[in-house]
């Protein structure tokens, strides 16, 4: 791990936020590095509302969407909501379609078949629509780059309204509108919504035009925070307001869906970390092990019993996931090793029988063990699929764009993609991905980073810190949980490594005469040579709060230490 510590802000600038908000060096530091230099910008941070959020209609071809929306219900067309099969699209379905529905009855949702039709907008769900009287298409978090499809769709007499967050190609869709932050002719002021986010827009822009409130609102921001933590967007601007309440409507009153998702959880109050880790895989697990129709059925559904059966089955595609994903990685890992790739600048792997849904994961898991971009790819009908997975600060949808003379298509972020390529195609594909990463890459991205906010004295952590920094959640991309640094800590003496390989680290650390804390280091147990003896050592950690027993403890989540 190299580590990196943020230069410091200039010292005139830190006395000044000091003074305005009265607060320490450290809080005032913390808060210049994530750009809140006055005291109205921090007090939008620690205080967001909901009149935080922008005008709807700011968003280019907003105006048309509503307008196309209202001429349907007026004419009572058939309105058809369709998403991408992942967290965001299933999500934001559900968002649009409910709402609609909560006052017009026309309404429809299509997800895509992952296996059958792949993603994004597919020929086969514009023939759905067709034959079943649907005029309108509402596509959210998919169909910026749908060319040919809406092309297709037109020819049908079948409008689209795109609502979408990946990046353009030179040439939009031709829709009735196209909803997307990122076009370059969009002057929104926010351009890091998530799929379900655009979602939100356009239902908000409807609502204006009903003379709803953004009150009327807040029941549906559960499925937006849910969208915005799968996504992995920035928890800045909009998306950190949304996030918010949207935490606070899963924490409080979340839809019967999600309720049943999370009612054996025995944590009093679930962090956006939480959504990551327990709401969002198993909504994933539907469209990746049956069908992503199965997570909307859960989301959309008000009656809990029925919502409870829906999860229990979810939960069960959730454990099939979870073993195919680890036989696949042991499989992907076995292939790196036996054709002694292990040098290489990039990790691309391919077998025909791997599972589709969990590549994404396998990409991930691999992206983890050799800390380079990976891509893993598996037979889908008569081509190959692959998903994209990149390393921090390395924009891996600009490595594909330069080798999109192999691809039959791609799209995605700068940290994730997918693509799909002719079988013939895979070696000089894979040979070209390797040489533009390698031509491309800087050496230092290679190796992974602990990213330091500031170096502290354990004397400076106290109960005003802590609560403090609470205020800093939701955390995210952007608004990271701060990484503290301190020097010459040792181990009072009650090391020991935990866990059934030893993998895990805990420790009670001192620094000079301060008070001590307890800490766990999870995947440090092979540090424990490190600190046996009282030798000291210097740690990055972040500051948790430990609750056991009812008790509630500092405690120092410790991500690397060295001698």
């Amino acid at each position: 791990m190299r580590w990196t510590l943020q230069s410091k802000p200039e010292k005139e600038k830190v006395q000044k936020l000091q003074n305005e908000l009265q607060v320490d060096e450290i809080i005032a530091t913390l808060l210049i590095q994530r750009g809140i230099e006055t005291y109205e910008q921090a007090k939008t941070f620690f205080r967001p509302t909901l009149n935080d959020l922008h005008n709807p209609y700011l968003m280019k071809d907003m105006d048309k969407a509503v307008s196309r929306i209202e001429k349907a219900i007026e004419n009572g067309e058939n309105i058809l909501v369709f998403g991408d099969y992942d967290v965001d699209g299933t999500t934001a379905v559900s968002l649009v379609s409910s709402y609609l529905r909560s006052y017009y009855p026309n309404v429809a949702t299509y997800i895509p078949d992952r296996y059958d039709e792949g993603y994004g907008i597919s020929y086969k769900g514009i023939d759905f629509a067709d034959d079943n009287g649907f005029t309108l298409i509402i596509a959210l978090d998919c169909g910026i780059k749908s060319i040919d499809h809406i092309a297709y769709a037109n020819e049908k007499n079948i409008d689209f309204i795109i609502c979408d967050h990946h990046r353009p190609g030179d040439e939009l869709p031709n829709a009735v509108a196209v909803l997307d932050p990122k076009r370059s002719d969009c002057n929104y002021p926010y351009d890091e919504l998530c799929g379900c986010g655009v979602g939100f827009k356009l239902i908000q822009a409807l609502a204006q035009n009903r003379s709803q409130t953004i009150d009327d609102l807040i029941p549906y921001l559960d499925l937006v925070a849910t969208a915005i933590a799968a996504d992995i967007v920035p928890i800045t601007g909009e998306n950190r307001v949304l996030a918010k309440f949207g935490l606070e409507v899963i924490n409080a009153n979340p839809r019967p869906g999600i309720k049943a998702l999370i009612q054996n959880v025995k944590k009093k109050v679930l962090t956006i970390t939480d959504v990551v880790f327990i709401i969002a895989p198993r909504i994933n697990a539907a469209g990746r092990i049956k069908h992503g129709n199965e997570a909307v059925a859960l989301l959309t559904e008000f009656d809990l019993e029925q919502a409870e059966i829906f999860a229990s089955e979810i939960e069960q595609h959730n454990v099939d996931r979870k073993d195919l994903d680890k036989q696949i990685t042991v499989e992907a890992l076995s292939q790196i090793e036996t054709n002694n790739e292990k040098e290489r600048f990039t990790t691309v792997v391919y077998q025909d029988n791997w599972h589709k849904g969990v590549i994404g994961i396998v990409a991930s898991r691999l992206t983890e063990t050799y800390y380079r971009p990976t891509i893993v790819f598996t037979k889908s009908g008569d081509k190959l699929a692959a998903s994209a997975r990149s390393v921090k600060d390395f924009d891996v949808y600009n490595a594909l764009e330069a080798c999109a003379e192999h691809l039959e298509q791609f799209g995605g972020h700068m940290y994730a993609a997918g693509m799909t390529l002719k079988e013939e195609n895979y070696q000089n594909f894979k040979n070209a991905f390797e040489e533009e990463v390698q031509k491309t890459i800087p050496p230092n991205l290679l190796i992974p980073e602990i990213s330091i906010d500031i170096e502290i004295d354990f004397a400076d952590i106290n109960p005003k810190l802590i609560r403090l920094l609470s205020q800093f959640e939701p955390f995210g991309p952007q608004n990271m949980t701060p990484n503290f640094m301190t020097k010459n800590i040792k181990d009072t003496g009650y090391a020991k490594t935990l866990g059934k390989d030893e993998e895990h680290l805990k420790l009670f650390v001192k620094q000079k005469d301060s008070e001590g804390f307890g800490a766990i280091g999870f995947g440090l147990g092979n540090k424990l040579h490190s600190i046996k003896n009282q030798k000291t050592f210097d740690a990055v950690y972040c500051i948790d709060e430990n609750e056991f027993n009812g008790n509630v403890t500092v405690q120092l989540r410790i991500k690397d230490l060295k001698n």
